[in-house]
């Protein structure tokens, strides 16, 4: 199995970028599909981004399309999510995900496709 630790949240104005990082360790990230979703307080936890196992296809919620990107550096076995022009809604925990089970298809935006999760990173975004 796969551990994921996120980092890279913090508290910052709106306009700004963030990247957050997900760092693996147990088994290589290029066995799965990845994922980050997002839980603003007094709210469900929501899909962001995903991304096929062979990082060939994303696939983004309409709310952030065109300000974050999804990537991963295999060397380094670590999963990235850019974030820029940040706005206060985007305001959240954000955590990674790692799925096996469906690593064979295209980008999975359920969240219950995944296995593996990070403990998630707070990402504050001020008007």
């Amino acid at each position: 199995q796969v551990q994921l630790v996120e980092s890279g949240g913090g508290l910052v104005q709106a306009g700004d970028s963030l990247r957050l990082s997900c760092a693996a360790s147990g088994r290589t990230l290029s066995s799965y599909a990845l994922g980050w979703f997002r839980q603003a307080p007094g709210k469900e936890r929501e899909f962001v981004a995903a991304q096929d196992r062979s990082a060939s296809d994303t696939y983004y919620v309409d709310s952030v399309k065109g300000r974050f990107t999804i990537s991963r550096d295999n060397a380094k076995n670590t999963a990235y999510l850019q974030m820029n022009s940040l706005r206060p809604e985007d305001t959240a925990v954000y955590y990674c995900a790692a799925s096996w089970r469906y690593s064979a298809g295209g980008p999975l935006p359920d969240s219950t496709a995944y296995d593996y999760w990070g403990q998630g990173t707070q990402v504050t975004v001020s008007s």
